[in-house]
């Protein structure tokens, strides 16, 4: 009996990928596309997100300081490019109660409404400003896998469809195949799980922000109802 030939496959990462059928190679595209906005966005979010923090803390502190109210209004509507989005609340809720005031609205609550309605739209515009993107790293988080599955899925049945045009199967023949379909599955993870980590932590950041924003909203109402009386 002649010995079986044994036949030298290149296993290397690269080989498997360019070796691959046009279908795996497409879903292994598509998920390294996903990855690099992915990537992209992470990082992107990870600078705003820090700013927005060391923008809060400042202003926060001079807001408690006990400073004069109409300075920091001042401020903050000179340079309303440069601060930060609790400055953008306080600025804008601060304005309508202004506005109010300078047409002699005498009722109290009135001015106190015009000034909540104005911080709670800004609030949602801010919120809105944080949390864009997060949707695109949920959805690669949730569905790269199963892009990689079904690349993974689809090389293997192409692994074993050859293995009909052989007289002996052997685990030489189809290791290849196999490891070019797996391929797929391993870079879809690679694309999940860092968008999964960085949505969970940014979500948890952003709700933290939130929740300061909205403290602070309260803090402030309660300031201007008593300026009122």
């Amino acid at each position: 009996m002649n010995p079986i030939p044994h036949v030298a496959h290149d296993m290397s990462i690269l080989s498997l990928v360019l070796n691959a059928s046009l279908l795996v190679q497409a879903v292994m595209a598509l998920l390294l596309m996903l990855s690099l906005f992915s990537w992209t966005y992470i990082f992107r979010k990870s600078f705003a997100l820090r700013s927005a923090q060391t923008q809060t803390e400042k202003f926060e502190r001079d807001f408690w300081a006990g400073g004069d109210l109409a300075a920091l209004y001042q401020s903050a509507a000179n340079n309303r490019h440069q601060t930060g989005a609790l400055e953008r609340i306080f600025e804008s809720g601060m304005r309508e109660y202004l506005k109010a005031r300078d047409k002699s609205v005498h009722d109290r609550g009135a001015l106190l409404d015009a000034a909540r309605r104005a911080m709670r739209a800004s609030y949602q515009r801010e919120m809105d400003s944080l949390e864009s993107h997060l949707p695109f790293l949920a959805s690669v988080g949730s569905v790269s896998p199963y892009i990689g599955l079904f690349g993974t899925v689809w090389g293997i049945m192409n692994a074993f469809r050859g293995l009909s045009n052989v007289q002996q199967a052997t685990l030489a023949a189809v290791a290849p195949g196999i490891a070019e379909a797996l391929v797929a599955t391993a870079i879809g993870l690679f694309a999940a799980i860092p968008a999964v980590v960085a949505y969970n932590r940014y979500a948890t950041e952003i709700d933290r922000l939130a929740n300061r924003f909205e403290s602070f909203m309260e803090e402030f109402s309660n300031i201007l109802q008593r300026q009122t009386h």
